[in-house]
């Protein structure tokens, strides 16, 4: 199966080693960093949901007609837009695009990060909500005539929706979640199931653990997509001095602020493989998680492109057709 490699924009220029500049919205900033990504083959780039950040759909409006090829996957909270909302706007991108959307469901990993946008459910429930919100979302862009919905987050009355998807039958779901709560709801109604980048052996156990429920529940087991932070140089030697003094940049911009202590259970088993080793498998360094507290996609594979290549293979031959680099 072919590889489906994924970057990522953002409307304004920061990192863990570079602090924001310019304005919180640059046009000029999107469409060069889109542009990057076409020219580099990429296939698609993922556009980051935040509670304070720019609105997500007109980002990837504008960079979808920036390019020509590349796919765009948009990540998309539930419970702050109606789901028949969210399906017409995600279609109507779609048919801008061409057909090159995908759609990452982001259920809430922080109560803290909800309540800003005055969410205030709980973990479980928030992944309950997701399920329902994407099984609504597909029954949008697919009935052929109104329906009804009564479900314990959604009611809707004589729902439609004449604008369908440019794909057929419609637009891919990504989404993901590293507890039990988010393997139960999600697993059986996701095209693709992303993972940050944990050990081999870790992840070839949960990627077990997905396609099992989903088999359980009667559905497909999902793809999968896993992300990492790669670290490159001509050498090993380089990549591992290179890789040293990125930390001490980020350990340099965080003087005197401690590392967060993540809510959700995919930093928490981040900070677990971290405690347990530094380097996991061949490159699966661990300290840059540990020093961000392992918010999101974190743990970096360190060498030259050969031997971070490889490690990439190996995730690839446990069934991760999809990668995520930044």
């Amino acid at each position: 199966m072919p590889v489906e490699m994924i970057g990522w924009i953002a409307p304004r220029v920061s990192s863990e080693v570079q602090a924001p500049s310019g304005p919180p919205f640059s046009a000029d900033v999107i469409t060069k960093t889109a542009r990057i990504h076409e020219d580099a083959d990429f296939d698609r780039v993922l556009i980051g949901y935040y509670s304070d950040a720019p609105d997500g759909f007109i980002i990837g409006a504008h960079a979808a007609a920036s390019t020509r090829r590349l796919g765009f996957l948009l990540a998309h909270r539930p419970g702050f837009v109606a789901p028949t909302v969210a399906a017409r706007k995600l279609a109507t991108l779609d048919q801008l695009g061409d057909g090159r959307l995908a759609v990452h469901i982001i259920s809430g990993g922080s109560d803290l990060d909800q309540a800003k946008d005055g969410d205030f459910t709980t973990h479980g429930e928030r992944y309950r909500r997701s399920a329902e919100y994407v099984a609504l979302l597909k029954r949008t862009w697919t009935a052929t005539a109104p329906f009804d919905h009564d479900g314990e987050f959604f009611r809707l009355e004589g729902a439609y929706a004449d604008i369908r998807c440019r794909q057929s039958p419609h637009i891919p779901i990504y989404g993901g979640g590293g507890s039990d709560d988010a393997i139960a709801m999600l697993a059986p109604v996701l095209d693709l199931f992303m993972l940050w980048g944990e050990p081999l052996a870790e992840t070839a156990a949960f990627m077990d653990r997905v396609r099992r429920v989903a088999e359980a529940a009667g559905a497909p087991p999902p793809r999968f997509s896993l992300s990492t932070r790669p670290i490159l140089a001509e050498t090993d030697d380089k990549a591992w001095d290179r890789a040293r003094d990125l930390l001490d940049r980020v350990r340099a911009m965080r003087k005197g602020v401690p590392p967060p202590t993540p809510q959700n259970v995919g930093s928490k088993r981040l900070l677990a493989a971290a405690a347990a080793r530094e380097v996991h498998d061949t490159c699966l360094w661990m300290k840059l998680a540990e020093a961000t507290g392992a918010r999101g996609n974190s743990t970096a594979l360190v060498g030259s492109p050969d031997t971070v290549a490889r490690a990439l293979l190996e995730y690839y031959k446990l069934g991760a057709t999809s990668l995520l680099i930044r």
